[in-house]
């Protein structure tokens, strides 16, 4: 053993310890150790300076075995000393150890201050992406010493590649899903740590979309029309799949529409009888006949009667057991029955024939209704009871009686332009203004259905659709219309711009029962024009009839006008007769004629035949098919000159008679009082007009405007089940052609755009508090989304407050 001490202490020392790389955090010093046998010394050497033995911290003990000395020293190292020191290397130390053969040096340790900055250098942003799509999320974590590790949370749960093989988060710290899912929407935070500190990035809202693909076209629906030319459909569903978290709906049109020809149905006839048969032993005969003549096709109905006669051969005087027989007669209006004598056999007889009688009465009841039916289904009456209206204004009137004349004006709600909050930037100031003309004219098959409403100016700049309202003239209660929005080009030229039935992204149309409500991003000019599909097409007329006395006081006139139930259409004749000094002699009527080319016939009758005359051949007038239906460009007009007897007649009362032959028939009852002079003469129009007032600021809106902003904020915010705003829009009856609100910024402030002019006219909120409490019920698994609706309907006004207090109070008070 002595051998191995001297072989062993006379060799250089080996380190059993070196200095390691360390991290100064904060303030903390650190401390650097060596340990080398055998060695005599050991001291520490930094930055090629030597450290004084002062600042050594040494241990020695003798190994156990070998007896030889092993020395282990340590020394500290301050955040100041590195900061201190300004050399090419970072801060650096080592140790040299002696023994009796010389010295051994360890390796250079390097002592660097730990830090990690607050911002990234790239944090992940947003996107959204289609289903199976690749998501990649980029993160460079801040600069710091040691470098920082970088982990994703999504929301705030560890990302983990070990247990999703379909996630990378490997490539340079970024996050990547390869194949994306509709689990993999959520918010995405990239998490940087060292030992100094932890950063986090800003959150990356990350949405997985599926884009809309139609369904699979349904079979052809029937032909609307029992008889002749109609239309049949069929529709398809954009919901394979359905679009969802804001993916594009289907381009397309969800209903295709095509002509069809149904054959008339034909009522059986009866042939002509056959040859009594020969007498019977039971001193009958027979005859008989067939529904052939001609046979019942395609539903017609099957001949009325019987087809088997039968007879007394022998002129009732067959006996048959010593009784005469009992004979009943029925038809299929009523039943009678003749008795000669009866005993109980006879019953049998008697009560089959009432039994037959009353099943064959029961059968045409049922026949005719079925028939009444039937023909309401086509032939139904659209009444207008709109009152008389012109341009932008709503004119109440009364019929002129014993020299009366009212008038009420109001701002007509049928022509508007509803430009919301946030529409116009901010500072920004136009002068907008609008016009009602009548300028585009009928082109082939198509009829202008509405008056061309312009809005302006041109140069316009609008961050979001506003809402214009055009009134229209047709019958939209069934589908025999293909209705268009033209506007007008540069060159003055008119452009589709969509059909009204289609799908579009460009622009949206809600068409109402007497107008269009259109969501529209472009000023111009706009129009709808209609092509009738079918014979029962119709559009409204509105009737009225004007009189004043001629300038001889003895000759009263009376004109009838016959204009597109629009109120610019009507508001021409209200000019012409406010220069006339014109009454209006019944308030104005509407009728609904039919594009089956017959014509419309206005006649007078019950004339007071002892006070006034008409001349022969005169109490009648005609418009053929083609004048009334292409009427837009200037009103229709016929007049009736009544002469009376003498100056002491100062009533007159007639009727005015107004129908299209085959079509429907409208009264106009005439009753007035004849002024004795000129200067008598009361005109309707005596009062100045009416004032045209645009509304700006909360007044002009239903909804203040904190509740809209609130509802606005709930549902544009996506949610793993798709946009809440498109239940919003199922509930407030808006749910087709969602593909234009999904492009739009804030879809839900463009449906309540929309509701607004919807409902300007009755301003009805208790409809949407009650929508959103619907939608609170549907979504109370959510809480949190479920009390917000709750509290948001509870402070929507009721109708009746509105009636009664400013918007700018309501809007106050619900800040």
């Amino acid at each position: 053993s002595a051998g191995t001490f001297s072989s062993m202490s006379g060799t250089l020392p080996h380190f059993l310890q070196e200095p390691d790389d360390a991290y100064i955090v904060k303030s903390n010093p650190i401390k650097l150790r060596c340990r080398a046998r055998p060695a005599l010394q050991i001291f520490f050497k930094c930055n090629g300076e030597w450290v004084h033995q002062n600042q050594h911290t040494s241990l020695e003990h003798t190994e156990l075995g070998t007896g030889l000395k092993i020395r282990e020293v340590m020394i500290n190292v301050s955040r100041q000393q590195v900061e201190d020191f300004h050399g090419p290397e970072d801060y650096w130390c080592l140790c040299v150890a002696w023994s009796h053969l010389g010295t051994s040096k360890s390796r250079k340790a390097t002592v660097r201050i730990a830090y990690l900055r607050k911002n990234f250098e790239q944090e992940p942003q947003g996107m959204e992406v289609p289903i199976n799509g690749m998501i990649v999320l980029h993160c460079r974590p801040p600069e710091g010493v040691p470098a920082a590790e970088v982990e994703w949370l999504k929301n705030e749960e560890l990302v983990s590649s070990i247990e999703d093989i379909n996630i990378d988060t490997r490539a340079d710290h970024n996050l990547i899903i390869n194949e994306a899912r509709l689990s993999d929407s959520g918010n995405y935070t990239c998490l940087a740590s060292n030992i100094v500190a932890r950063r986090r990035s800003a959150t990356a809202t990350v949405i997985v979309f599926v884009n809309g693909g139609w369904s699979s076209w349904t079979d052809w629906s029937e032909c609307n029309i029992r008889c002749g030319r109609g239309v049949q459909k069929r529709t398809r569903t954009c919901t394979n799949p359905a679009p969802l978290n804001g993916g594009a709906f289907c381009e397309g049109m969800s209903v295709q529409k095509s002509t069809c020809t149904s054959p008339c149905p034909v009522d059986g006839g009866w042939a002509e009888w056959t040859m009594w048969s020969v007498c019977s032993s039971e001193c009958e005969r027979q005859r008989t006949r067939e529904c052939t003549d001609p046979e019942p096709k395609h539903g017609g109905r099957l001949c009325d009667g019987v087809a088997l006669d039968t007879d007394n051969c022998t002129g009732d005087l067959c006996i048959q057991g010593g009784h005469c027989l009992v004979i009943v007669y029925f038809s299929s209006k009523s039943f009678s029955f003749f008795l000669a004598d009866m005993d109980s056999n006879n019953d049998v007889a008697l009560y089959s024939g009432l039994a037959a009688g009353v099943v064959t009465v029961v059968v045409l009841v049922i026949a005719l209704t079925l028939y009444r039916r039937n023909q309401s289904e086509y032939g139904v009456d659209v009444i207008d009871s709109s009152a008389l209206t012109g341009g932008f204004q709503s004119f109440s009137f009364k019929s002129a009686r014993q020299g009366e004349s009212k008038q009420q004006c109001q701002i007509d709600p049928s022509v508007s332009l509803l430009v919301p909050h946030g529409a116009i930037e901010e500072d920004t100031t136009w002068e907008l203004y609008m016009s009602i003309t009548h300028a585009l004219s009928d082109e082939g098959q198509e009829i202008l259905l509405s008056p061309e409403v312009t809005y302006g100016p041109p140069g316009l700049t609008l961050s979001c659709p506003v809402a214009l309202t055009i009134a229209h003239c047709a019958d939209v209660s069934s589908e025999d219309w293909n209705i268009k929005l033209k506007r007008q080009a540069q060159d003055n030229s008119w452009e589709e711009v969509m059909t009204v039935e289609e799908e579009s992204t460009a622009c949206y149309c809600l068409l109402d029962t007497q107008c269009c409500h259109l969501l529209v991003e472009r000023p111009g000019c706009y129009a709808l024009v209609g092509e009738a599909l079918t014979q029962a097409a119709g559009k409204r007329l509105r009737l009225a009839a004007f009189g004043n006395m001629e300038p001889n006081f003895l000759n009263y006139s009376i004109r009838v006008y016959c204009v597109n139930d629009t109120p610019h259409a009507f508001q021409e004749v209200v000019s012409v007769e406010r220069g006339r000094g014109g009454r209006l002699l019944e308030e104005p009527k509407t009728l609904l004629f039919r594009a089956n080319s017959f014509s419309l016939q206005v006649s007078i009758q019950d004339i007071p035949q002892f006070l006034w005359s008409i001349k022969p051949f005169t109490t009648c007038q005609e418009f053929s098919f083609s004048q009334v239906w292409c009427s837009s460009q200037s009103p229709l007009q016929c007049a009736f000159s009544l002469e009376r007897y003498s100056p002491a007649a100062n009533q007159l009362s007639c009727k005015i008679s107004v129908r299209q032959v085959k079509g429907h028939e409208q009264i106009l009852q005439v009753y007035t009082t004849i002024a004795e002079s000129e200067k008598d003469t009361v005109p309707f129009f005596t009062q100045s007009d009416c004032t045209i007032t645009s509304q700006t600021g909360s007044r002009a809106f239903k909804i203040p405007l904190s509740i809209r902003q609130r509802i606005c904020a709930t549902f544009d915010t996506a949610n793993a089940k798709g946009k809440d705003w498109q239940l919003l829009a199922q509930k407030l009856h808006i749910d087709r052609n969602l593909g234009y609100f999904a492009r739009q910024t804030s879809p839900s402030a463009v449906i309540l755009s929309l509701w607004e002019a919807q409902h300007q006219e009755r301003g009805d909120l208790d409809s949407l508090a009650s929508a959103l409490e619907e939608i609170g019920k549907v979504q109370s698994k959510h809480s949190t989304s479920a009390d917000t609706l709750d509290h948001i309907s509870k402070t929507i006004p009721s109708s009746d407050s509105i009636m009664n207090r400013s918007s700018e109070e309501l809007d106050t008070n619900h800040t």
